[in-house]
Parts: structure tokens; C-alpha cells; sequence
């Protein structure tokens, strides 16, 4: 569509876009906020290790295996309906974890709050592409969209610790409530419906089929975190692709597929695509590193942590909003590989970073870090959506936000193992006959112990953990800088946003 004919968003469209931001900002909010929570919580509940692991990963797991289905599903039944019974839906599921009695229950609605929390990525993405046509005014959109979910990560701390300070663990889980109800009064007034013509019939054996390809993959990448590569992991992983397979097959003849794979063929759709899932990897691992290292190296408790990652979290913002606006007038590729060099810088600042006193290098190598994932989340998303026709923005939402969960997800386990063997090589020698087993674990697990370890061998530990930042922000520094060469090049047939609206 091109901007000549594409009908400019008004003041509705622009407030309907405050209120799909709700639902992001509420997302982000529920990634960081548990963090705080866990201590009492476990003080309450006391889950056994393994429980702990699925309170944690059940929300997790659940929201990256339904995204595909909740897309597609959108689509059929209509984009705004299923965002308001999702929303709904988290809502309600948000009250039963509060005042959940066991760990048993709170597994259970932590993996329904995953199912329902599915819905709502896609559903306020694609309805997105439905309210702004106008291909410059949607990259400025999306860009906010994106933003918003930072902001919620950033603010998780900040609403945690003051909601903790004064209330039980469960007030964690409901500050969704008021948001859900801002979100149900507003959207039928402000939000217009959308359902693709000719939808189709919905394919169950797809859906069975997408989830079994998907939920192995997860939890390999989350076993590897946490174990290594082991025998499971493999399994797990060789299931998921074996899935993967069957799962494109049957969707190539299909009439109405849940997912159509031919999207792929086009160049800008898979470009995005990819430079998002790597694009994210670097930062998954490195947001964990970066908040071990302020809590666990620096001494920091978590509310002061929260507001020094303030600053980084508004220079996504920046990033997110500006970059679609320099769009306009500078081919995305090279903005995309721009800020993704001064991401490298960010990178490289973290993997000089010492075991005192760089809290201020810190915030400013990960403050370029997400400048990089600003302007990625915002152009990638963009460039992903723009690039399948309307009636397939839902699936296009979902599989844009499935691939930046599984990045995520890799780069937890693969920077983050990268940074544990660093540490337990390190911290190998300073351990002893009698010394905890929590302090050859990791920082974690001597900082827990702190109290039955002598002050030098937690600043061994300390020291430890530093050297695994600085070995794993400096890999992911290395390929980051590979992924802005390649960002260039694979994007350089697409014009300025504006200009090359139908280009594949």
C-alpha cells in the first residue's frame, strides 16, 4: 500500500495505540516483577527446587508455544475480540496467583497467565497495522509499541520493590488488574475490529503440531541454560525440529494454513526475521549478566538496581522512536547497522568492566546495547508486519514475537553458559574442602552463602563473575558487529520508510 492512498491515522488511532500499549507495558512489567517476588514467595509457598524452576518457566514456555496459534486465531475470530478475552482472561488468572495457596496452583496459573498473555503480543501488533496504513505514521507506532515493553521491564523493579516494601508477595501479580480494566473499558470505543476475509477453517492438527515443534525447543534452550548440553537438551531438541518439519509440510497444503510459510520467501520478511532472533540473543544474555552483575558484584539491592537501568531503558525509547523517523529519510538497513555498531561499543565497554566501581560503564555499555534493540525492535517489527498483506498481520505479529522470544531464550542459555563456565573456571581454584557448593555454582549461589564465606573469597567470587560479563559481552560484541555488516547488506533494497511500500 502506498502512503499516497494509505489514510493517514487521527487523534482515535493515535489513543487507541495508548491503550494497545497497556497490555505491552503489563508484559514487560510481568518478566521483571516475579524476580522480586521469589524470596518471599518462597519463604510462603516453599516450592521444592524443581517447582521454583516451573513457577519461573511455565509462564514462559506457555506464551512461546500458543503465539502462533493466538495469531492465526486472531485473524479468524477477530483481532480486537480475542485481545479483550485474553485480557480478561490475564486478568482474572492474575487474582489466582496472588492469593495462590500452593506451588502446585501457582505453576498452574502461571502457565494459564503464558496461554493468555499469548494473545496479547500479536493481537495489539497486528491491530496496529489495521489503524496506522500509512507506512510512516505504522513505523512511528510500532516503535512506541515496542518501547512500551521496556519501559515495563524497567519499571518492574521500581514497581516491585515499593509494592513489597508494604504488601505481600501477590501484589505482584496484581497490578495487571487495574490495567486490564483501563484496557476493557477503552478498547471498544477506541480500538477498531478487524477479521481476515476468508479466513479459513482453523486447523487443530497444526496447532498440536506447532506446539510440539515449539515447547521442545524452549525447553532445550532452558535446560542448557540451567544444565548444559546434556542428553535431554539433545532429545528435546531433535524432537522439536522432527515436529518443525511435519508442521511445514502440512501447512503447504493446507488451503488455510496456521502459519503460511511462503511469507519466507519474501527477502525483507526473512532479513527482519533474522536479524531480530540474533539481534535479541545478544541481548537476552546480557540483560541477566548485567543484573547479576549490579546485585550480585556491585551490592545494589534491587530497587537501586531498577533505577540505574532507568537510563538505558530511555535510550531504547530514543532509539525506538527515532529510528523510524530517520527512516524517512535514511534507508532502514543502514540505520538498523548504525545502531547496532554503536551496540558493539556497548558490548565492548561491558567486557572491560571491573569487579568494583563500574557501575557507570555499566549503564552506559548497556544503555548503547538497547539503542541497538531500540532501533531493531522498532524497524525489524516494522519491516516484518509491512511485509505480509493484512490479512496475514496476525500471523506475521505472532512469528515476529515467537522468534524475539526464542532469542531471548538463546541468549539467556548460551551467553549465559558462556558466563557460568567462565566463572567456575575462575572461582575452581579458591574452592576448598568445607566451602559451600553454592560458591563453585555461581555468583548467585555465593552471594546467598555470603554470610558462611570469608569477605575474600566472595571478592574472588565477585572477580569470577566479572570475567564472565566481560568474555561473554565481548562474543556477543563480535557478532553484533558481524550482524550490522549484514543488516547492510540484506536490507539495502529496501527504500526509505515511505518509499517502498510492496517491496518483499
Amino acid at each position: 500500500m502506498s502512503t499516497s492512498t494509505a489514510r493517514r491515522a487521527g487523534p482515535r488511532q493515535w489513543a487507541g495505540l495508548a491503550v494497545l500499549s497497556l497490555p505491552t507495558v503489563l508484559l514487560g512489567l510481568d518478566v521483571t516483577v516475579l524476580y522480586l517476588a521469589l524470596p518471599s514467595l518462597a519463604e510462603d509457598l516453599r516450592p521444592s527446587s524443581t517447582e521454583t524452576l516451573w513457577i519461573m518457566d511455565a509462564y514462559g514456555f506457555l506464551i512461546a508455544g500458543c503465539l502462533i496459534t493466538m495469531g492465526t486465531l486472531g485473524d479468524r475470530v477477530g483481532r480486537r475480540k480475542l485481545l479483550m478475552i485474553g485480557a480478561a482472561a490475564f486478568g482474572v488468572v492474575s487474582v489466582v496467583a496472588a492469593y495462590s495457596t500452593s506451588a502446585e496452583l501457582l505453576i498452574a496459573a502461571r502457565a494459564l497467565l503464558g496461554v493468555a498473555g499469548a494473545t496479547l503480543m500479536p493481537s495489539t501488533l497486528a491491530l496496529i497495522s489495521t489503524m496506522f496504513t500509512d507506512a510512516r505514521q505504522r513505523a512511528l507506532a510500532i516503535g512506541v509499541w515496542a518501547t512500551s515493553f521496556a519501559l515495563g521491564m524497567a519499571a518492574g523493579p521500581l514497581v516491585g520493590g515499593a509494592l513489597l516494601s508494604v504488601f505481600w508477595w501477590g501484589s505482584a501479580f496484581l497490578v495487571a488488574v487495574p490495567i486490564v480494566v483501563v484496557l476493557l473499558v477503552a478498547a471498544p470505543f477506541l480500538v477498531p475490529e478487524y477479521r481476515a476475509p476468508r479466513s479459513g477453517r482453523f486447523d487443530l492438527v497444526s496447532v498440536v503440531l506447532s506446539l510440539l515443534a515449539i515447547l521442545p525447543v524452549v525447553y532445550a534452550v532452558k535446560r542448557v541454560a540451567k544444565e548444559g548440553f546434556d542428553l535431554p537438551a539433545l532429545v528435546a531438541t531433535g524432537l522439536g525440529v522432527g515436529f518443525a518439519v511435519l508442521f511445514v509440510r502440512r501447512q503447504r497444503g493446507l488451503a488455510s494454513p496456521l502459519l503460511d510459510v511462503r511469507l519466507f520467501a519474501g527477502r525483507t520478511f526473512s532479513a527482519a526475521l533474522s536479524i531480530l532472533l540474533v539481534g535479541l540473543v545478544g541481548v537476552g544474555g546480557v540483560m541477566l549478566l548485567v543484573t547479576q552483575q549490579l546485585q550480585f558484584v556491585e551490592g545494589l539491592s534491587p530497587m537501586a538496581a531498577g533505577a540505574w537501568l532507568g537510563p538505558p531503558a530511555l535510550m531504547m525509547f530514543v532509539a525506538a522512536i527515532g529510528s523510524p523517523l530517520v527512516a524517512r529519510r535514511v534507508p532502514p538497513g543502514i540505520v538498523v547497522a548504525v545502531t547496532l555498531g554503536l551496540s558493539t561499543i556497548g558490548y565492548l565497554s561491558l567486557a572491560v568492566v571491573g569487579p568494583t566501581g563500574g557501575v557507570a560503564l555499566v549503564v552506559v555499555g548497556f544503555g548503547l546495547v538497547y539503542l541497538g534493540l531500540g532501533a531493531i525492535a522498532a524497524l525489524g517489527t516494522d519491516l516484518v508486519v509491512g511485509a505480509a498483506p493484512p490479512e496475514k498481520a496476525g500471523s506475521a505479529s505472532a512469528l515476529s514475537e515467537t522468534v524475539q522470544e526464542l532469542g531471548l531464550a538463546l541468549g539467556v542459555a548460551v551467553l549465559g553458559s558462556l558466563a557460568t563456565a567462565v566463572y567456575r573456571g575462575e572461582i575452581g581454584d579458591q574452592v576448598t574442602p568445607g566451602t559451600p557448593a553454592a560458591v563453585a555454582d555461581s555468583i548467585a549461589g555465593a552471594s546467598s552463602v555470603a554470610d558462611q564465606i570469608s569477605p575474600e573469597l566472595l571478592g574472588h567470587a565477585r572477580e569470577a563473575a566479572t570475567a564472565g560479563l566481560n568474555t561473554a559481552t565481548l562474543v556477543a560484541g563480535v557478532a553484533i558487529l558481524v550482524l550490522a555488516v549484514v543488516s547492510a547488506v540484506a536490507l539495502r533494497h529496501i527504500g526509505t520508510i515511505g518509499s517502498n511500500e510492496g517491496k518483499s
